[in-house]
């Protein structure tokens, strides 16, 4: 069975696969075409597949994803301010998604997970080292126009507003995500 505060997890991260995909959609759509386009237009596919993958895996569970209104994302442009380039754009990103691969393989390593939600996760985080990947070469490949060293001090200043953002998520929802807490050896950020 999946406690009801798995289950308002699950439904966290499916509500902020969506916003992803929507937002990833709406900056692919910005692009020229060409091989950034087509990397941002695999990254939205994959984000709304994934929110799709938690949908079955709850409902394979029995159980329905709660309607949640707002997403991780939201307090990311609370704490870092709006991106103003698309380098920016991308740095946040990379800070994101190495946020949730970390917090999706936490989730891995609590003990009694069921197992649709293990392969649901195992599933997402393929793609989710592929969206890391695919951002470092793109931040790679914008150093000749913005400066390696400008796109280290973005990743940094992005990186430390990740922290603060998900300490403000443990903070507020310490209740329902005390489960993931608990893993062994595991601290909060």
């Amino acid at each position: 069975m999946l406690s009801e505060n798995e289950r308002w997890l699950l439904s966290y991260y499916r509500a902020s696969e969506i916003q992803g995909a929507m937002f990833f959609g709406r900056v692919a759509k910005m692009q020229r075409p060409g091989p950034v386009q087509a990397d941002l237009t695999m990254h939205f596919a994959d984000e709304a597949q994934h929110a799709r993958w938690f949908t079955e895996c709850m409902e394979s569970l029995s159980v329905q994803p709660l309607k949640l209104n707002d997403a991780y994302q939201d307090d990311y442009l609370k704490t870092a301010g709006p991106p103003t380039n698309f380098m920016e754009i991308l740095s946040i990103t990379q800070a994101f998604e190495k946020r949730i691969l970390n917090t999706y393989a936490k989730h891995l390593r609590v003990p009694g997970t069921p197992t649709p939600v293990k392969r649901t996760l195992q599933r997402i985080m393929r793609d989710e080292k592929w969206h890391v990947e695919w951002i470092k070469q793109a931040l790679r490949d914008m150093e000749p126009v913005y400066g390696k060293e400008h796109i280290e001090r973005t990743l940094d200043r992005h990186t430390a507003a990740d922290k603060e953002t998900y300490r403000k998520f443990v903070n507020e929802h310490a209740e329902r995500i005390d489960f993931l807490l608990q893993v062994k050896g595991e601290k909060a950020a």
